[in-house]
């Protein structure tokens, strides 16, 4: 094993995302290396884009973007090749990626999520936001139900589902935090109805509509939220009881902006460390249960069906 290696990846997860976390916490061992392998791929390629660093600005970026990307495409080839990869990312990536068979159409599908955003794209509909959520969420749920063994295609859909569930809340939640960095996920068509724009987001006078349209993205959040919970069955108890909880700790993240309205931008909305204990045994429930019932209902019709 390389200790380095799983030491940098887990020290990215803590300090990137305290949500998924929590919930990684609860894989077996084998899972959860993996799962931070590829967690830290995802969150490195994401920061090269936005010359960030686990999110925060980052210092002496001369390239332009397009070049940042470039590079993410080339060194995500030579990991699939096979060529030693001496960037800890890459490294990690090569490892999980070989190790569980992930398809290089899906890395490369993530890696469009953020030419998306090189690109300055529009999403004029509700179906253009999602398929950005699968570049850029849907696919890692892929991704991420090979790390635990998952070939079942209808299981993997279901692991899409719970990605794109996860973009949507986290758009709602960032609204105004993209709006200042001139970036907007919201369809076009929602915006014009609403008698805004992408580049006056950030204004606090639209607020109230704000919210309006951050309800409706939690609530078309929902669907694709009880398809992942369907897909428990699917999945080892370990990694059943590790993504019901963070499906939990994601939802409740959408149900708080939902509740507080236009000051859901006042702070960034999260879960605290109680509320994510309880969500973890709220997990473990479901996860149980998920063994009961093992036959899952169908996948609702008219879901937003991933790339086949």
């Amino acid at each position: 094993m390389n200790q380095p290696l799983l030491d940098h990846a887990t020290q990215t997860m803590a300090a990137g995302s305290k949500s998924f976390d929590t919930a990684a916490k609860l894989f077996d061992a084998e899972t959860r290396r993996s799962a931070l392998m590829l967690y830290t791929w995802c969150r490195h390629c994401d920061d090269v884009i936005d010359g960030q660093t686990l999110g925060f600005a980052g210092a002496g970026i001369t390239d332009s973007a397009d070049e940042r990307l470039a590079a993410l495409r080339d060194l995500t080839e030579q990991a699939y090749r096979g060529v030693p990869m001496k960037d800890p990312a890459f490294a990690a990536f090569q490892e999980v990626a070989l190790a569980h068979a992930i398809p290089r159409q899906q890395a490369f599908d993530h890696l469009e999520g953020f030419a998306m955003d090189v690109r300055d794209t529009h999403y004029r509909n509700f179906g253009d936001t999602l398929r950005y959520c699968y570049h850029v969420a849907g696919v890692v749920g892929l991704m991420m139900a090979r790390v635990m063994g998952v070939n079942d295609e209808k299981v993997l859909d279901r692991a899409c589902d719970l990605g794109l569930a996860f973009q949507l809340t986290n758009i709602a939640r960032d609204i105004v935090e993209d709006a200042e960095i001139g970036r907007c996920y919201l369809p076009e068509d929602w915006l014009a109805a609403a008698g805004l724009a992408g580049r006056n987001l950030a204004d606090p006078a639209h607020r109230e509509a704000l919210a309006r349209l951050a309800t409706r993205l939690v609530e078309e959040a929902e669907p694709y939220y009880a398809s992942a919970r369907a897909g428990l069955a699917g999945l080892p108890l370990r990694s059943a009881w590790a993504i019901a909880t963070a499906r939990g700790v994601y939802r409740e993240i959408g149900v708080k902006v939902r509740r507080a309205g236009p000051h859901a931008w006042d702070r960034r909305q999260g879960t605290s460390k109680p509320e994510k204990l309880l969500l973890l045994m709220a997990g473990a429930g479901q996860a149980l249960t998920s063994r009961v019932a093992r036959s899952a209902a169908p996948r609702p019709a008219g879901l937003w069906q991933r790339p086949r």
